[in-house]
């Protein structure tokens, strides 16, 4: 089990490594630098995006437990998972398990899931076509959050990606160009200069380019990536009650938004909370309270308010950290149902700015 980072924005706060854009010139990064300031992503459609996560198995399907641990199905316990989900401890690789993920999300008002990602071949790798499939049926779209750099190449596995699955029909695009979220870790694996060849690299390659979100809320990285986010303000949100968690999403979505730009896909992250107590990392935690589905609410309409591109939702199954959305014993499935109304006002709401991408 990987240890996911949790982070507070700050506008301030750089990407690091790019000091060294500063001096571009020397690193021959300039004119990649001039290219992508020639980007332009304006009048980007609407999309609600729940990160999601297809690393679970089970002995039924898989041959053994993948990442649940301490399983009692009787007493509906999972060692290392907050809640419980009502489909049970289930197997990520389960056509009907995909299949009612898919159902739940498009009645919930979902555009897609953002997959977890980490290397060619291997179980979440494998798990992409028959969500992809599920996907296309339920009229979804997937892309995936790349976590982690191997051997410092980042690009061998971004061109496996674009070239394996970039052109499926249910891949998300925009303007016919491949999306690929860049978590924070593998971000600062190779830095930002990293990254800026990466991308480079990839439009050159891959026919038609593709579209990089890259994990860091910062006018800097908005210079290197297509777009921008973060993937959990529980560091901001922990402790406070729900009219607190207002009053900070209030000042932070619209900071959030103007980092990006009116040329940059700007998103914002809305979580139900957050609980990753069952994991024994140091404490003290930053445990977001759920408060009966009210930091959901206020987080939901703040986000609104901001006027983002797209809406992030930590998470759909992050069973670990208690951030799901999906149904479970505890919660029921408040959370999901309470989405359908949040997601139909947002994605009724015309694009920001009415300029096609040039690129």
């Amino acid at each position: 089990m990987r240890a996911r980072r949790v982070f507070s924005v700050s506008l301030l706060a750089g990407i690091a490594g790019l000091t060294v854009i500063a001096h571009a010139g020397a690193q021959g990064l300039d004119p990649l630098l001039k290219a992508r300031s020639q980007v332009q992503w304006r009048g980007v459609p609407r999309q609600v995006l729940a990160f999601y996560y297809g690393w679970y198995g089970n002995p039924p399907v898989s041959g053994s437990w993948v990442h649940w641990e301490k399983v009692d199905e009787s007493a509906q316990i999972i060692g290392s998972s907050t809640h419980y989900p009502r489909l049970g401890p289930y197997d990520s690789h389960d056509p009907k398990v995909i299949e009612q993920h898919c159902r739940w999300a498009k009645e919930a008002g979902l555009t897609g899931f953002i997959v977890s990602w980490w290397a060619q071949g291997d179980f979440h790798d494998r798990g992409l076509p028959p969500l992809l499939e599920a996907a296309q049926k339920a009229g979804l779209n997937i892309t995936v959050y790349f976590e982690t750099v191997h051997a410092n190449d980042a690009s061998k596995d971004v061109l496996y990606l674009l070239e394996h699955y970039g052109r499926h029909p249910a891949w998300l695009k925009v303007n016919a160009k491949p999306v690929l979220f860049i978590y924070g870790r593998a971000l600062g694996q190779i830095k930002a200069e990293g990254w800026l060849k990466v991308i480079s690299e990839a439009n050159q390659k891959f026919g038609g380019g593709a579209v990089f979100i890259g994990d860091q809320i910062s006018e800097k990285a908005a210079r290197v990536f297509d777009g921008i986010h973060t993937y959990n303000p529980t560091r901001s949100t922990t402790g406070k009650s729900a009219a607190e968690i207002r009053t900070w999403a209030r000042t932070a979505y619209p900071a959030w938004v103007r980092a990006a730009g009116t040329d940059r896909i700007a998103c914002v992250t809305v979580i139900p909370g957050y609980d990753d107590s069952k994991l024994g990392r140091p404490s003290p935690r930053p445990n977001t309270d759920r408060h009966g589905g009210e930091t959901y609410r206020v987080l939901w309409e703040e986000a609104i308010a901001a006027g983002p591109d797209w809406v992030l939702l930590t998470s759909w199954n992050e069973w670990h950290e208690g951030s799901e959305i999906e149904p479970s014993v505890e919660h029921g499935d408040h959370a999901l149902k309470s989405t359908q109304p949040f997601a139909a006002q947002f994605l009724s709401l015309k694009p920001r700015g009415s300029v096609s991408s040039n690129r």
